[in-house]
């Protein structure tokens, strides 16, 4: 049995060799094959790439229903509002902080989603964002981003240990 397939397997190869008879090889010449290197600034600009995905969440045009009434606080829907109780009674305590205190609001923005980017990548549960009070612009507008972002669970006015009214706790899901 396998003499026949080994005159079968001569008989394709002396066919293929008739067919390319004349036949001359190929020089590549065009790509030169490299590896691909990392370098830093490769890794700049994919933080970059990833901070301003995360930015695309704030629109100064949609305002999501925020309570009026007593301290700045939200919680998604699918979140307990107990969870909000907790970061009144600072149960929470921050990880991370970030000032915005003498920024403008689209530098604001940029470093609201840095700071959301960074604590999802560290694994933090709850931030400290603190906009001061100043000419009420970063105040007003802080908690509309926030609440905008699909990574935020809830925030509340923080306690006066992390800066009162001047400053938010966020509760910002984690993957597990």
């Amino acid at each position: 049995m396998s003499n026949k397939n080994d005159l079968h397997d001569d008989d394709d190869f002396s066919l293929f060799r008739e067919a390319v008879q004349g036949v001359k090889k190929l020089e590549q010449d065009t790509i030169n094959p490299t590896r691909r290197v990392i370098t830093k600034n490769t890794q700049q600009r994919a933080k970059v790439r990833e901070n301003r995905d995360h930015e695309h969440y704030f629109s100064d045009q949609f305002e999501p229903h925020l309570e009026e009434e007593g301290p700045t606080r939200y919680a998604r829907s699918d979140v307990s509002k107990y969870e909000v109780k907790r970061l009144r009674r600072g149960v929470y305590v921050p990880d991370m902080f970030l000032d915005l205190h003498g920024m403008s609001q689209q530098e604001a923005k940029r470093e609201i989603a840095a700071l959301i980017a960074a604590s999802i990548k560290e694994g933090i549960e709850c931030v400290c964002v603190m906009h001061g009070i100043g000419k009420h612009i970063l105040k007003q507008k802080v908690p509309l981003w926030l609440a905008q972002h699909p990574s935020v669970l809830a925030f509340h006015q923080a306690p006066l240990e992390f800066g009162g009214d001047g400053s938010l706790l966020v509760l910002v899901e984690v993957p597990k």
